[in-house]
């Protein structure tokens, strides 16, 4: 598995929180200054002002109930929180193809790094001995078509697409049929991120989901909603979005590298209740993570 974060790619987000960290460290007296400047400093990171304010009264109630003296206590406290938000509920790694073939639908708006999420876990399946076949459902771009089957070729993969313009569904349940004749392990399925009206672009994901369930007489095994980590609060809304459409059953966090301050991951599962699966910290095809909780708010404050 991919998961705990043990690679050197952790760097890259390794002291998102610093400010958190700096305000934390030392034995600073704990008062209502103290948690102000906390409050601050994680909606500055990223995390709603919804969030915050709930992480940062939390911590006034634990401070008050454990009569905590200094700030180092604090931060304790604050990361087990943040675990605590992170680790809520089930379901937190992606489904492994069990199911031939497994159907992994990723949606999300152009430009999030959804073609490259998807090409980074065709590169991780085939590594496993797995058969992947990529699906180019989205046929509204001539340019998406030609991006996938690049990826296709450089991770060594087959691909399943029609001319530009042509009906989406009919390209998945293409690509559902050739994944049955082939005996393929996963189908992996680009979906278009825009199209001329947002009630356009949510009713053919909607139509996708009833093809996939025509096909396999069964719903797609994951829905995964790819988001671009450095796009902050921007990410909760376009989340909210695709949620109203289809029943996302996980988040791929692209770009979470440098760029990204850390704290909106808090913010999306806080909000949204959606388990995050997969990280993408790099440009590589190997820079794809599962997303480890626990060892995610440790890189936070190191």
């Amino acid at each position: 598995m991919y998961g705990g974060y043990k690679s050197d790619r952790m760097r890259l987000i390794k002291g998102l929180f610093s400010k958190v960290d700096q305000l934390l460290t030392g034995r600073r007296p704990i008062d209502d200054e103290l948690f102000d400047e906390l409050e601050e400093a994680l909606i500055q990171a990223d995390v709603s002002v919804v969030t915050a304010t709930k992480v940062v009264d939390a911590l006034r109630g634990i401070s008050r109930k454990e009569r905590l003296s200094d700030s180092g206590q604090i931060k304790d406290r604050l990361k087990t929180i943040l675990a605590d938000i992170l680790i809520a509920g089930n379901g937190q790694c992606i489904r492994e193809p069990v199911n031939r073939p497994t159907v992994y639908l990723f949606v999300g708006v152009n430009g999030v790094g959804k073609t490259t999420t998807i090409a980074k876990l065709a590169h991780r399946f085939k590594k496993q001995g797995m058969r992947v076949i990529l699906s180019a459902a989205d046929t509204f771009r001539a340019a998406a078509i030609d991006q996938l089957e690049v990826w296709a070729n450089r991770v060594g993969v087959d691909i399943v697409k029609h001319q530009p313009g042509a009906d989406p569904g009919a390209v998945v349940f293409d690509s559902i049929q050739a994944a049955v004749a082939r005996k393929a392990d996963a189908v992996l399925v680009d979906t278009a991120g825009r199209l001329h009206t947002k009630t356009n672009l949510m009713e053919e994901l909607a139509k996708i989901g009833r093809i996939c369930k025509k096909a396999l007489d069964r719903d797609p095994d994951e829905i995964i909603l790819v988001l671009d980590a450095t796009t902050g609060q921007n990410a909760v809304s376009q989340a909210k979005e695709f949620m109203s459409a289809v029943p996302v059953s996980g988040i791929a966090l692209a770009k979470l590298d440098g760029t990204a301050k850390g704290g909106i991951v808090i913010t999306i599962k806080d909000e949204l209740g959606v388990p995050i699966k997969l990280v993408a910290t790099g440009e590589k095809l190997e820079d794809l993570e599962d997303f480890d909780p626990r060892a995610f708010v440790d890189a936070l404050f190191e």
